[in-house]
């Protein structure tokens, strides 16, 4: 299950297999870290943040197993605030955990619109099928009819494309389709009166990311402008972000998350729903590269705008993941 998570982008990540791993021996001392008076979050910290997802899925089969009950239950049951909603999220497999951020996003007054672009722009075709597939499992309704009530128009169409999970993820690149596309995007924008939008739907959200970039630049020769600009002028409201979000993760995902980390972490509060997502999800993905460009573009290390910003438990926590500072 866990395998195209791995996959993605590979090792980049900043938590990688615990050596010497035995599931029995940390789901006791999990158990006692619980059950002791008072309960002692550091050990919990120090093994959940240095096992991959993978291992604490063993981890979790072996707690049940052992003491006939789920350790996010008694995570849930004993901790709170943020730093629980963090805990909880470290040992639930990334497909599930993706499922529910989307219904969240989804749930409630409004919808977090960002929340959905972020996930469905920056998994791959495979990880969106399993997401899918978590999704129904755990509501029993599909993710694409959720979507539906709760978005609509040009908006709502693209984000069922890339809910399909149908993106080509090939590496290679053709010119001379990148040529033709490219043109099919000046002709349906800049090169008419009004807009069509499905041409830049169905090329933005099937295209491989590799295929994209290149696109963008035979763009900029035909038109003379970035693709952003046009985007901008042309279109509007969450479809125009949507399609911003796809530019900017196919010229460079780890800085488009790192925006989006920014983000959240700048201002008065902090927006840990997006905050926490984003260091869970991309742990064992790319946040090394995340904190590159977060670095990069805004001159202090993610370590330090997470120090700022959080605190106790909860801080400690999220810098372990965030795994130093640069």
């Amino acid at each position: 299950m866990q395998s195209s998570w791995k996959m993605q982008g590979g090792h980049r990540g900043t938590i990688h297999d615990y050596p010497g791993f035995s599931p029995s021996v940390d789901a006791e001392a999990i158990r006692k870290a619980i059950r002791g008076i008072g309960t002692e979050e550091k050990t919990l910290i120090s093994i959940l943040t240095e096992r991959t997802n993978a291992q604490r899925q063993l981890i979790v089969r072996e707690y049940q197993a052992a003491y006939g009950k789920e350790l996010k239950d008694d995570l849930k049951g004993d901790l709170s605030g943020h730093f629980k909603q963090l805990m909880v999220a470290l040992v639930t497999p990334p497909a599930v955990f993706d499922a529910k951020q989307l219904k969240k996003s989804m749930k409630g007054v409004g919808t977090s619109e960002q929340a959905l672009i972020e996930v469905l722009t920056t998994r791959t075709s495979r990880q969106m099928k399993e997401i899918a597939q978590a999704y129904y499992t755990v509501y029993k309704k599909s993710l694409g009819d959720d979507i539906s009530s709760e978005t609509s128009g040009d908006f709502r169409k693209a984000l069922l494309t890339l809910a399909d999970g149908r993106r080509d993820e090939s590496l290679k690149v053709d010119e001379h389709l990148a040529k033709k596309d490219a043109q099919i995007l000046y002709n349906a924008g800049e090169n008419r009166w009004g807009t069509d939008e499905d041409k830049f739907t169905e090329i933005l959200c099937l295209r491989s990311y590799p295929h994209l970039k290149l696109t963008f630049d035979e763009y900029r020769n035909i038109s003379q402008k970035d693709i952003e600009d046009s985007i901008k002028g042309e279109l509007s409201g969450h479809f125009e972000d949507l399609l911003l979000a796809i530019v900017h993760c196919a010229r460079n995902m780890p800085a488009f998350l790192a925006a989006r980390l920014h983000q959240a972490l700048k201002g008065a509060g902090t927006d840990e729903f997006t905050l926490n997502r984003i260091m869970v999800s991309r742990s064992e993905i790319d946040l090394l590269d995340i904190r590159a460009e977060f670095k990069k573009h805004y001159g202090y290390s993610l370590y330090s705008a997470i120090k700022s910003d959080t605190s106790g438990d909860y801080e400690l926590t999220l810098l372990k993941i965030c795994g130093g500072d640069d």
